[in-house]
C-alpha cells in the first residue's frame, strides 16, 4: 500500500492536522491492513513538513506496521524533519 501524503496538502505543520490526518488514514486506509503489509509513505509533491505533523502520522504508521518504507524524501524539509524525528521520537525507519 501507498501512502500519498500530498492528499494531506503540500505544507504539513500542525500536531492537530496531523492527529486529524492520521485518524483518517485509520479509518479508511489503514483499517484492514495486516501489520505485515508493505507500506510506502510517499512525500512526493511536499514543500513543507513539520516534525509535530510527521510525529502523528509517520511515527505512528511505523510503531502500527512492520514494514514501512519512506519514498520520495528528497525535500530538505522532509529530511530535517526526518532526521529530528529518529533523534528525539524514536523513530526507526
Amino acid at each position: 500500500m501507498v501512502i500519498e501524503l500530498k492528499k494531506y496538502g503540500d505544507v504539513l505543520t500542525s500536531r492537530p492536522a496531523g492527529k486529524e490526518a492520521f485518524l483518517t488514514m485509520s479509518a479508511y486506509n489503514l483499517k484492514d491492513i495486516n501489520e505485515d503489509e508493505k507500506i510506502e509513505i510517499d512525500f512526493n509533491g511536499i514543500k513543507v513538513l513539520t516534525p509535530s505533523w510527521a510525529d502523528e502520522v509517520v511515527t505512528k504508521i511505523a510503531v502500527r506496521f512492520k514494514n514501512v518504507t519512506l519514498i520520495n524524501t528528497e525535500n530538505s524539509s522532509v529530511q530535517a524533519t526526518l532526521k529530528t524525528l529518529r533523534e528525539y521520537s524514536d523513530l526507526k525507519i
